[in-house]
């Protein structure tokens, strides 16, 4: 019972075993009966403000800035012409994003001022007055009354877009694009015409006509642009200080031969000079992958890699690997039906996937990212599925015969297979008619359910590189749930570099999602668990490093955090090394149980 209740506990490999059991007594007991979590996922609403928060305990001032989150706000449309439409899915709530300031003002203490604004209205619109969904969505099952020429012609309506999964801030290639030749690939929204200036300098309306107060001047994150993204080849911007959605770019923008309707939510950035990574996927009777970079001085788009190989089927992917001279790409068990037709045949992804199958190994691709060299390793690795990549770099190391060789090591939250994906049904998530025992002891799912943060080392071939996917990575590393979690963060300046500490959001079998925030020593194996008050549904964890320091985890770390007993809202301050509470900002509402978020420091 160590683990069950709230405060900070320092675990070791020794307790994997004991944790791992309790984890598996809480869900036989149902504990996730009293761990109270709809407010964190129902009848949530938009709060332009920008509104200030209570302050309690303290948030250091070396951490101002804006902490832009995003994920699913409504799961319900009232009063369509069919009734009341209900989300199924998670993944598919109507986007809705976060941006909580952390300020100091020239004459006073920290403050903290939250705003939020729905990013989909125009579908929900749409959903209005047809009663359904057009276009193609995660996990909605779709309407069994609705004719398939309708749903056939509602996928090439881009401009329903339900971008509710990635903050990027800053994104290379796009900002002029907009005035010039991508016009054609935006959607620019009826409430695009805003006077951003004149927000910024007296406030802005608070969603009911009035005019919001504005938030103290001087110090405020430095931002160029903002868009949000989803595994869609289009990005949403919006504004970076009232939230307005201002309009949809598709990545053909960039370069027109990055036409294929699939991408990553999470694009990875160098974090030295920006530079901006990401990968298309066109389907056809091969699957081609096109590998691209934008860079961030210049705004100019390169590919680095098109793959079409029959060997290299189209898959769902959440996200990938960037090393300082590789992007990786790993190409999981979740294969789509049909060379990927059968999307718009069922109009979502996950019902275009097929079953799990163990012969289906992972495929890895190496690009080169420096020198225009294109695919230059592949390999493979048992069957798996994962959503989150962790962290990637190379070492150099000597062989028996002392010669150099550069290994690439991977990080991930790993699954053993992709039941967990149904087991984010709304229904699930919320026990809905006890949907929750239903789906997770049905042949024990609960058994193998659980992301174990797993590290793969592969050697780089010295020679003549082999294409046919024979050569392996072994398993280096596995630390199991809740010594590790999901929706994880490291050190920003850690990126594609060997590093020490991660921290996650993880489950003890108390809640049906997350209920506990987990940093994992990935040296040694140990682990500080941080738990709320029974109820308290944590979000992503995000690192916020202090300017200057010497120390990896010398930082704090902010999730939003969901009392579902009280059905109120508080923006969490713990201690980076010690994972103890410094303050934390109150809501009185509740805010939704979003996917992921990134802090922006104030201008230095």
């Amino acid at each position: 019972m160590a683990l069950n209740g709230p405060g900070t506990f320092h675990r070791t490999r020794e307790h994997e075993g004991e944790d791992r059991s309790q984890i598996t007594q809480n869900i036989l007991d149902e504990s996730w009966k009293n761990w109270p979590n709809e407010a964190a996922f129902d009848h949530l609403e938009e709060h332009r403000g920008p509104l200030r928060l209570n302050l309690k305990g303290s948030i250091p001032s070396w951490a101002a800035g804006a902490l832009f989150r995003t994920g699913p706000g409504q799961s319900r449309v009232e009063n369509t012409i069919r009734g009341t439409h209900f989300t199924t899915h998670w993944f598919d709530g109507f986007a809705q994003t976060h941006r909580f300031d952390i300020v100091v003002p020239d004459d006073g203490d920290v403050q903290v001022w939250y705003s939020s604004r729905r990013q989909a209205e125009s579908w929900v619109e749409s959903v209005k007055k047809k009663g359904w969904r057009a276009g193609i969505t995660f996990g909605q099952k779709a309407d069994p009354c609705v004719g398939i020429f309708a749903k056939f012609m509602s996928h090439f309506e881009p401009k329903y877009g339900n971008n509710n999964v990635a903050v990027l801030p800053n994104v290379p290639g796009l900002s002029n694009a907009a005035k010039s030749k991508a016009q054609e690939n935006w959607h620019i929204t009826s409430q695009s015409k805003h006077k951003a200036d004149g927000d910024q300098k007296n406030g802005h309306t608070n969603g009911n006509g009035a005019t919001a107060p504005a938030i103290p001047r001087g110090h405020r994150a430095n931002l160029a642009n903002v868009f949000t993204a989803t595994d869609f080849a289009g990005l949403r911007r919006i504004d970076p200080t009232t939230l307005e959605p201002l309009g949809l770019a598709m990545q053909s923008a960039l370069d027109p031969l990055l036409s294929g309707p699939c991408s990553c939510a999470h694009a990875q950035r160098d974090p030295i000079t920006g530079d901006f990574f990401n990968y298309n996927l066109d389907f056809g009777r091969y699957p081609t992958y096109r590998i691209f970079r934008v860079d961030a001085a210049s705004g100019k788009t390169e590919i680095l890699a098109t793959v079409t190989d029959p060997n290299v089927p189209p898959a769902y992917l959440h996200s990938f690997f960037l090393t300082e001279n590789y992007v990786v790409i790993c190409i999981p068990s979740s294969h789509y039906a049909w060379s990927g037709l059968k999307m718009l045949w069922k109009s979502n992804i996950l019902e275009s996937i097929l079953p799990f199958d163990e012969s289906k190994k992972c495929k890895w691709l190496v690009v080169d990212r420096r020198h225009g060299k294109g695919l230059v390793a592949t390999f493979s690795t048992p069957a798996a599925f994962f959503f989150h990549s962790v962290n990637a770099f190379e070492e150099c190391v000597k062989d028996e015969d002392g010669k150099d060789h550069t290994e690439l090591c991977f990080d991930m939250s790993k699954y053993q297979n992709m039941d967990i994906i149904k087991g984010f049904y709304y229904d699930v998530i919320l026990d809905r008619n006890d949907a929750t025992k239903k789906y997770w002891f049905e042949g024990k799912r609960y058994e193998n359910s659980f992301p174990i943060f797993t590290r793969y080392r592969f050697r780089m071939p010295t020679g003549a590189p082999d294409m046919t996917f024979s050569a392996t990575a072994k398993e280096d590393l596995c630390i199991p749930t809740p010594h590790a979690g999901e929706l994880s963060t490291i050190h920003p300046l850690r990126l594609g570099k060997p590093y020490r500490f991660v921290y996650g959001a993880t489950l003890r079998g108390l809640g049906t999602i997350v209920d506990a925030l987990v940093k994992t020593d990935v040296v040694t194996g140990e682990a500080l668990v941080w738990s709320g008050s029974k109820g308290h549904t944590p979000g992503e964890p995000v690192f916020v490093p202090r300017p200057g320091a010497e120390d990896e985890d010398d930082g704090v770390v902010l999730s939003v955090v969901v009392d579902g007993v009280t059905e109120t809202t508080y923006l969490l301050c713990l201690d980076g090394k010690t994972m103890e509470e410094l303050g934390r900002a109150e809501a009185d509402f509740a805010i939704g149980m979003g996917f992921h978020g990134v802090h922006v420091p104030v201008a230095q």
